[in-house]
């Protein structure tokens, strides 16, 4: 185990118990009578990786002493919406693998894929139909609409090396940082609390989820394939300008900047991102990325300092590290 994982442990330990239960209602959520959908869900089992988006439901809600009996299911409904949109993201950037195994799209095919992730957003929503409270399948069926909006912006701006810093970051934070919002929101707020506490752990998770996102950005332009346990290089590949290279761009001259672009755009360049890395020094973006990633947990870990002692919020105080310092 790297320090890194055993640091992801030791946040989830206060909840280790209402995780297990969520693996529970996960397991028996995926299972299905169907042969063929049956060996898919077998398949991305395999893809169960951090679960920090669960944990975080169960943890906030622990951090508030909020024992509802519901939230290992709201727990488990965050998981499966997060599990559907890793087997869509494969499909949208051509990925073959994920945590280490064949990508749903790799050992299949796109069409395949795409209607497995329907099939999970499906299982999700049915199961948020259960409980005993709506507020989990309002707010995650909205969160739902803003990450697909966010994908859909995302595809719209690809090769834009103009767009500003808030630009790039309200992509990211719908892609990412709205569901560990909801997640975070739901804990507090579940099934029915309406106070400033709740507004709090939604602005926490947002900015965990946007330093989350840009730390991952990071990875993609500086990271190792097999330390990452995915392929690395694939914004550049599809046209994502992030903030380390949105940064280095708008900080070049104009001849840097246009190789810069022809790294992006010229045909026939096998590896994009080892080409841009050529043509340009992306140090100073990743340095710059990674400062904001720590503007933005450092924000959001002060926010604790409201609430009382508890190992609920010092795991949640522990996110930082993890957040800013993993390499997957």
């Amino acid at each position: 185990m790297s320090p890194l994982d055993a640091d992801l442990s030791r946040v989830v330990a206060p909840v280790e118990q209402g995780l297990e239960s969520m693996r529970r209602v996960l397991a028996e959520t995926l299972t299905t009578d169907t042969p063929a959908v049956s060996d898919m869900t077998d398949h991305i089992s395999r893809f169960r990786g951090k679960q920090l988006r669960g944990a975080l439901v169960l943890l906030t809600a622990d951090a508030l002493g909020n024992q509802h009996e519901d939230l290992p299911e709201v727990a488990a409904i965050v998981e499966l919406i997060h599990l559907a949109t890793l087997v869509h993201d494969d499909v949208l950037d051509e990925a073959a693998v994920r945590r280490r195994v064949a990508s749903v799209n790799q050992r299949w095919d796109n069409q395949v894929a795409v209607l497995l992730g329907d099939f999970l957003y499906a299982r999700a929503f049915h199961l948020s139909t259960t409980l005993t409270s709506r507020i989990a399948s309002q707010m995650l069926s909205i969160a739902t609409q803003k990450i697909c909006a966010g994908e859909i912006e995302q595809a719209a701006h690809r090769y834009d090396f103009e767009q500003s810093q808030e630009h790039y970051e309200s992509i990211a934070g719908a892609k990412t940082a709205v569901l560990y919002s909801v997640a975070c929101e739901l804990g507090a707020r579940y099934p029915s609390r309406e106070d400033e506490t709740c507004v709090m752990f939604s602005e926490f998770g947002w900015a965990i989820g946007l330093a989350f996102q840009i730390a991952d950005d990071v990875l993609d332009v500086v990271g190792d394939a097999e330390v990452v346990g995915k392929a690395v290089g694939t914004d550049v590949q599809d046209g994502k300008v992030t903030l380390p290279v949105l940064y280095v761009y708008q900080a070049a001259d104009r001849a840097t900047r246009g190789r810069i672009r022809d790294a992006y755009t010229m045909p026939d360049i096998e590896n994009r991102a080892e080409k841009l890395s050529e043509v340009c020094d992306l140090q100073p973006g990743v340095e710059y990325a990674l400062a904001r990633a720590r503007v933005l947990v450092d924000g959001a870990l002060a926010t604790l300092e409201t609430l009382p002692d508890s190992p609920a919020r010092s795991a949640l105080k522990s996110l930082g590290p993890y957040v800013l310092e993993r390499r997957w």
